[in-house]
């Protein structure tokens, strides 16, 4: 019996990229891909959204003098690329239908997103790949993972992380006595004003109680542990205890 049925994977630019300087990774895609299709062949409906980070990021945009909206435009085409290679890895790898819906209207490319639309090809079993962030600048990715996983009913949101296992009290790659959260609330998380996620989008989770796994994505079947129910990174919900994790845990 799986967790959750329906899941949000939110995806960092960087991701793709992984330990490189490259835009694409191999290795990094190919491990996204295995850890999409656990979660497929286990009977779990998976929508994705993706960054762009390893296209564009805003400190090339302050280093240029690039106006901050024209700056979040260029963010938002570098998801569409991301979303684009993903669906081409993906289809390499398994014979599920994938869908790229877009914010942003690039019909030859990307579905229009249309939110009905997009619950349809879920229950259908396709993945459902969500790029172009909301279509607006001054938003993060993070919020349109939370925005879309609401609208399209998905009962959690997998935030993958890169190298590091959930939440801490501290950077661990800096503090070597950080210790790290295996459960809490949002309103612990907004209090300690612990920068997981972009605020905004941790107050719309909140009131729309929609749970938050955090984890490190480098861990092989780190997806299909939690679909399983195995306590690994940081789980945030609105009724979550604050639980550390024991020293032999962290």
């Amino acid at each position: 019996m799986l967790k959750y049925q329906r899941i949000m994977i939110k995806l960092s630019g960087g991701a793709m990229a992984g330990d490189s300087q490259n835009v694409f990774e191999r290795h990094a895609i190919d491990h996204i891909v295995s850890e999409v299709a656990s979660a497929v062949e286990l009977g779990c409906q998976v929508a994705i959204t993706v960054g762009g980070g390893n296209i564009f990021r805003g400190n090339v945009a302050g280093a240029w003098k690039i106006d901050h909206a024209e700056a979040d435009n260029m963010g938002m085409l570098g998801t569409i690329i991301n979303g684009v290679m993903l669906r081409a890895a993906i289809n390499t790898r398994i014979d599920t239908d994938v869908r790229v819906m877009s914010a942003i209207h690039i019909n030859s490319i990307a579905e229009p997103y249309i939110r009905l639309r997009a619950i349809r090809h879920l229950e259908k079993g396709s993945i459902v790949i969500l790029v172009g962030g909301i279509g607006q600048p001054f938003v993060t990715t993070d919020y349109p993972s939370v925005q879309r996983a609401i609208e399209t009913h998905c009962q959690a949101i997998f935030a993958a992380k890169h190298g590091v296992d959930g939440v801490f009290t501290a950077d661990p790659k800096k503090d070597p006595s950080a210790k790290r959260f295996k459960s809490v609330s949002f309103t612990e998380v907004l209090h300690r004003d612990i920068r997981i996620m972009d605020q905004s989008a941790m107050l719309l989770a909140r009131d729309h109680n929609l749970p938050i796994h955090l984890f490190n994505f480098d861990q092989p079947k780190a997806v299909e542990s939690l679909l399983q129910g195995k306590e690994i990174g940081t789980f945030v919900s609105r009724e979550a205890p604050l639980v550390m994790a024991s020293s032999d845990e962290v």
